[in-house]
């Protein structure tokens, strides 16, 4: 009977650090990604910092969405 609580709790600690470490990831990668979207059309069209600085502010919308949807599941 104990190692089948021990084992369940090592399960629910593993879960709760694999949606941890979800939530990193989605933040930076939504970033990134919006970030080389942004300077790839600033280098494409030849506008400074415009596109860069619009991709930048609707990636970290994107991450904060998307930590919320991963928040809610756990």
């Amino acid at each position: 009977m104990d190692k089948g609580k021990e084992g369940k709790e090592r399960r629910d600690a593993l879960r709760a650090l694999g949606r941890m470490s979800q939530l990193g990831l989605v933040a930076v990668t939504c970033v990134v990604i919006s970030l080389l979207a942004g300077y790839g059309l600033d280098r494409l069209f030849g506008t400074a910092p415009i596109f860069l600085i619009i991709f930048a502010l609707l990636g970290c919308a994107a991450a904060i969405k998307s930590m919320m949807d991963i928040a809610k599941k756990f």
